[in-house]
């Protein structure tokens, strides 16, 4: 009897194991294209994700570098004082959208191009997104804003 417990005991063990290692496996799946990582113009410069990976780039909105295409085409690029990638965008810009502002864009990278689906813009004259804080401190070409 008492080795029928100790049996029962190691295969309820043995099977809550393995459905907590199928259960972090399937979340692990279900997250992997769920998870953007931010990168700097520079970082994107210096090692190029692959086409396939979704990520979030930031930085200012270089100036001079905004054109509206035919349709809702747009184009500009995006600078962190030390690199500055292109951008393509198909779609509505927010409001605050314009040159010299932070912006934060979620795409891929494709020929040279980061190709954006989604564009976010500062959401008043004092926010900016810390990751493009961040980014612009790490070239030393970031200006605290005037109170």
């Amino acid at each position: 009897m008492k080795g029928l417990k100790k049996q029962r005991r190691i295969q309820v063990i043995v099977a809550a194991v393995i459905a907590l290692a199928v259960g972090v496996g399937l979340i692990g799946y279900g997250l992997r294209d769920g998870i953007n990582y931010f990168r700097s113009p520079s970082q994107v410069m210096a090692e190029p994700p692959t086409p396939r990976e979704v990520f979030r780039m930031g930085g200012l909105v270089a100036e001079g570098t905004l054109v509206r295409g035919q349709g809702a085409v747009i184009r500009f690029s995006v600078t962190d004082g030390g690199a500055e990638v292109p951008v393509t965008y198909t779609g509505v810009l927010p409001d605050l959208f314009k040159e010299g502002e932070g912006m934060i864009g979620t795409g891929r990278y494709i020929d040279g191009v980061f190709e954006a689906s989604e564009i976010l813009a500062k959401h008043d004259e004092s926010y900016m997104p810390k990751e493009v804080i961040d980014a612009l401190k790490e070239q030393g070409v970031y200006q605290e804003p005037e109170s």
